[in-house]
């Protein structure tokens, strides 16, 4: 307790010392030194509060150029809704429900955006403008103008418009940092219609991926996003995120809700993603994305282990694709890339945010480790392709022979039929113990084994075979390698009972 008084009087003394040295450098202004004194400290004092609970200097710069975007859908069937103007953050999660009446009408919806430059260009959600008929942008000062829609991009949501009418409209940059977790931020859009609102509150997280049927089927879609907990809601969408000091570092996107009003986790398109969209849209009205043609999965604790990896770091090669760039340049199902274009990868997430911007016909380095060699290979990428079909194997179950269950993983295992579009290499999983080791790493039935320590399995003593010799040479796991529907995965699995 006295220690705690001594630090209160020693503080009060010293707030008192700083109080007389302003009150007197105020009244005395006798001398220029005098004069300096007060003014710095008038300026921490001003300097602290707006950095300790005010975004009013910054709101005052930004706000002016955030807009109103309303647009016009033609529709087969009259829309209403219990409330709210439907946009993406009532649409995809949980928002309002859609009763439809015959006739042909036509619906408006309305959303936010933001200009990025003096002579109109403006940017917004692709789902706002998706469908649009005509779009006009409302300004703070209650001016509409009509916009063109210049081009926009499912895969990440964004579109870009332009407005022809002025050059001298206020415009906001892009922050040229990633924010931190914990940094406060605000943001200003148009929710329920009620144009320039502002909320604040912090970056809750970074790097989350969103799933949702509702979007397109793009695999960028909802990646690598910035959780904030300002305030958001219908008609936010494509609304900025600002810094404290008033630059964009996200656009607002989703919300995720089981109401469709906010509670305080939404979502926003990274700064760095969204410049490098726009600047393919300002050039050539679309985005084109330059492919590995290859399938990625994190690398986890357990995988790294096996391949001898003092960190889980990285992002695993689960197949390359035929035909494609890196597959051309000679990489495998295995290998680990480590870096591009000298650029440590974190994770398989990092290789697809340091590829934006990279056109077709780019060439980077790639940092791969190979068999356990760290080496460099030059890939030329590709085009990004469109989603192939789903390749099913049901139906062809009953026309295999299934061997006696495997005791050691818990599995019933057959050849895989030659329809499984895989040439008939491989293992099919007909059935999976609940209680068996398989259950615990995700094996499924319909799963196809393909290769178990990069040794090709066509039936299930093949697998044992590999387990064993695995299990010999002192491993205390072996990689599986696994195609699951249309996807291929890597499971590290354990060869000591669990």
């Amino acid at each position: 307790m006295a220690d705690r008084l001594s630090l209160r009087k020693i503080g009060a003394a010293l707030a008192i010392v700083a109080m007389c040295l302003v009150g007197l450098a105020i009244t005395t202004a006798t001398t220029s030194v005098d004069a300096s004194l007060a003014r710095n400290w008038t300026a921490w004092f001003k300097g602290y509060e707006v950095q300790a609970g005010s975004f009013a200097n910054a709101v005052e710069v930004a706000k002016p150029a955030v807009i109103s975007v309303r647009t016009k859908q033609a529709s087969a069937a009259r829309e209403l809704s219990s409330g709210g103007s439907l946009d993406q953050f009532g649409d995809s999660f949980g928002g309002p429900q859609r009763k439809s009446f015959p006739g042909r009408s036509t619906r408006k919806s309305q959303g936010s955006g933001f200009f990025i430059s003096a002579d109109g260009y403006a940017v917004t959600n692709q789902h706002v403008t998706a469908g649009s008929e005509s779009v006009e942008i409302v300004t703070d000062e209650q001016k509409t103008y009509k916009a063109k829609v210049v081009g926009a991009d499912p895969a990440s949501d964004i579109a870009l418009l332009k407005v022809d009418s002025r050059n001298d409209f206020a415009f906001v940059k892009f922050a040229d940092k990633s924010p931190r977790v914990g940094d406060r931020i605000f943001a200003v859009g148009n929710p329920f219609g009620l144009g320039g609102t502002v909320t604040a509150g912090i970056v809750s997280a970074r790097e989350r991926s969103i799933e949702s049927d509702e979007r397109s089927t793009d695999s960028n879609t909802y990646q690598d996003l910035i959780q904030v907990d300002a305030a958001i809601n219908r008609g936010n969408s494509g609304g900025p995120s600002f810094d404290s000091e008033g630059n964009v570092i996200g656009v607002n996107t989703v919300i995720l809700s089981p109401t469709g009003g906010s509670i305080g986790i939404g979502f926003a398109i990274p700064a760095a993603t969204a410049k490098a969209i726009i600047s393919q849209l300002m050039e050539t009205g679309l985005v084109r994305r330059g492919s590995l043609g290859v399938q990625l999965q994190p690398m986890t604790p357990a995988i790294a282990d096996v391949l001898d990896l003092k960190e889980a770091r990285g992002a695993l090669v689960a197949e390359t694709l035929a035909d494609g760039p890196a597959k051309k340049a000679g990489i495998a199902a295995g290998d680990v890339i480590t870096s591009i274009n000298g650029e440590a990868i974190k994770d398989n997430r990092d290789v697809s945010r340091k590829m934006i911007g990279l056109a077709p016909g780019t060439k980077i380095n790639l940092g791969v480790l190979h068999d356990g060699e760290e080496i460099t290979i030059g890939v030329t990428l590709g085009e990004l392709p469109t989603k192939g079909s789903r390749v099913e194997t049901a139906g062809h179950v009953a026309q295999v022979a299934p061997s006696p269950p495997t005791s050691d993983l818990g599995l019933k295992l057959a050849p895989a039929p030659e329809a499984s579009g895989i040439e008939g290499r491989g293992v099919i999983v007909l059935g999976v113990d609940p209680n068996g080791r398989a259950a615990d790493l995700g094996i499924e039935a319909g799963d196809i084994i393909l290769e178990v320590s990069r040794k090709a399995v066509h039936t299930a003593d093949d697998i044992g075979n590999a387990l064993n010799d695995a299990r010999s040479a002192g491993r205390h796991a072996a990689l599986m390698r696994i195609k699951s529907g249309n996807a291929m995965r890597f499971v590290a699995v354990p060869l000591a009972p669990v």
